[in-house]
């Protein structure tokens, strides 16, 4: 197995040679911006709005958080992407957690740049990190993702049992380093590479941040490709979610 991460901006791949996947994988920015913790407790310390704002209040997750281009991203994606194969059951697949309000933009953007077919995907929470709002109205517990696929129906592990589309949001252990505010759980990246590769495959994410795509992939013997053009998630993600692992790290 191949695993490599790269602290660069994923339209730089061309200089890294790397192989093309069977599934991208990719968290997007939300483009919160300033209001990334408006309804979570830590805009106030210690999570008491008695204690005042806390350092967080009125700041982004990321700098990169308020303008990220999907077309770049679109375009790298279907460059990088296996072509379909003749065989059934074998074409490529991309997986775009995004927020809610996102979701017919990913859809859209899809399409013009051949991704014909989607459809989304939900994740339950039975917790919600919109606590500031609990007693005004009903808060968020879900997280959402769209599948994208050219034509052909892409690889499909169901070990001959339905898959619904929705599934339970796990929450990762103490064993894995917490990164990233929007990192996603090894539970739930797992089982979405389960599904749609198999052994020996090749899985990129674009926006790798915390590396725990990356990290989901070696345990499951993926080869692994990842973008993070924040130096500091990178030398976390490198130091931390990747420490015992050998990969091959590249910094620009």
């Amino acid at each position: 197995m191949k695993f490599e991460i790269f602290n660069d901006h994923f339209q730089n791949y061309k200089r890294y040679q790397i192989p093309k996947a069977q599934l991208v994988i990719a968290d997007i920015p939300y483009n919160l911006g300033k209001n990334a913790y408006a309804s979570s407790n830590a805009w106030y310390v210690d999570g008491d709005n008695k204690n005042g704002e806390s350092e967080k209040a009125n700041t982004e997750f990321f700098d990169t958080d308020k303008d990220f281009r999907i077309a770049e991203f679109m375009h790298f994606c279907s460059k990088m992407l296996i072509k379909e194969p003749k065989e059934k059951g074998k074409a490529p697949a991309m997986i775009v957690f995004c927020a809610f309000q996102q979701i017919q933009m990913v859809i859209d953007y899809g399409e013009k740049y051949g991704f014909m077919n989607a459809y989304p995907l939900v994740f339950i929470k039975n917790y919600s990190a919109q606590v500031l709002k609990a007693n005004m109205k009903i808060v968020g517990a879900t997280e959402y993702a769209v599948v994208l696929y050219r034509d052909k129906l892409p690889k499909f592990n169901n070990d001959g049992s339905m898959i619904f589309n929705w599934m339970n949001w796990s929450k990762d252990g103490k064993s894995i380093p917490q990164i990233h505010p929007t990192q996603k759980p090894q539970a739930v990246l797992k089982r979405l590479i389960e599904i749609f590769t198999d052994k020996g495959d090749t899985i990129i994410d674009p926006c790798c941040g915390s590396g725990s795509t990356i990290r989901a992939a070696i345990e499951l013997n993926r080869n692994a490709y990842g973008f993070e053009i924040k130096k500091d998630f990178y030398k976390l993600a490198t130091e931390q979610m990747l420490k015992e692992y050998e990969v091959s790290l590249f910094e620009i």
